[in-house]
Formats: structure tokens, sequence, C-alpha cells
């Protein structure tokens, strides 16, 4: 383990004991990475400061679940720090859906897995190179999901394919980058 990751893990555990000191050392070693991710998703700043700080406060919350042996603390905080963003766009469509005179349309709600490899790994050269290598319906589904946040049922919708077409796309496409990273 890395001395940074080593760090990480031992503020996580100072999180969980309700220690200020410890949530405040987290945010430092995360806050760019998950700002980032939060503002590639809900494409505001502003909108993202305010999730950026909702990310914190479940994390203060829920430090208790966070267990190293699982994963590093980068990738479950990126997993909620997406799934935050993510929540927060739905919720914004439905309101807008609401608002019309129409009936909403029932969105597929499946949230794509955060899976730790993909999150750590996120702007790293190594990435970029294996995702050149995905064929190039996988590779756009991916970025378009993991980097856009866009769901299946969106994604469906937007590149005109069937959502069990588009399922498949991402599943092979999560393979081969797992299969290209080592993960």
């Amino acid at each position: 383990m890395s001395d940074r990751r080593l760090q990480l893990v031992e503020a996580m555990a100072g999180v969980a004991a309700g220690d200020r000191a410890a949530l405040h050392t987290v945010y430092e070693m995360t806050s760019a990475k998950l700002f980032a991710t939060i503002v590639r998703i809900v494409r505001g700043r502003e909108r993202a400061e305010d999730l950026l700080q909702e990310v914190y406060v479940k994390a203060w919350r829920r430090a208790g679940r966070f267990d190293p042996a699982k994963g590093s603390p980068i990738a479950w905080l990126c997993t909620i720090a997406r799934n935050t963003a993510l929540n927060d766009l739905r919720r914004e469509s439905r309101s807008a859906e609401l608002a019309g005179d129409e009936l909403p349309e029932v969105a597929d709600e499946t949230v794509l897995p955060a899976d730790d490899w993909l999150c750590a790994s996120e702007d790293s050269a190594e990435l970029a190179r294996c995702l050149e290598e995905l064929q190039a319906d996988h590779r756009r589904s991916i970025k378009l999901a993991f980097f856009d946040g866009f769901s299946h049922s969106e994604l469906a919708h937007k590149l005109e394919v069937p959502l069990g077409t588009m399922k498949s796309w991402i599943r092979r496409g999560l393979a081969g980058l797992k299969g290209c990273l080592g993960g």
C-alpha cells in the first residue's frame, strides 16, 4: 500500500471515529478529484460545489461502512460523488418532466457500477490507451456512461439502439478495459 493510500485509509478511520481533523485531511487529499468527477456529470461549477459538500456530509455519516479490504478510499468516495451527481441529475430531470402536461417517461434506474479500478484510473494515460483499443461503440458508450453520467436507457435512446444492445456494449467494453488495465 502506498504512503498516500495508507494516509487516506488512516484518515478515513479517523472520520469513522468522528474526528473532524481527519475529515479535513480526507477533503484536502480527495476534493480535487471528486470535484472533477462531479463537474463532468453536472456540467456546472456552482452546482458541483454544492454536490461536493453533500458528498463529504455523506462520507462523514457513512465512514464507518468503508472497508479498506474491499477497495481504496478514493474509489469509495468517487462512487459516492458519482452517485450523488447522477441522483441530482435524475431529480432535476424528473422535476422538469413533472412540470409539463405530459406523463413522465419511466427511466431505467440502473446505476452503472463505479468499479474501483475504473474510478481510480479515470485520469490515467493507461486508461486512455485502453479505451482507444476498444471497439468504437463500446468506447463511446463507456465514455458517455462513466464520464458524462448517462444511464443505460438514456444512452440507448441517444444512440438509437435497443437497451439490451447498450447494456451489452457497456458490459463488453468494461470487460475489455478490465483486461487491458489488469483489473
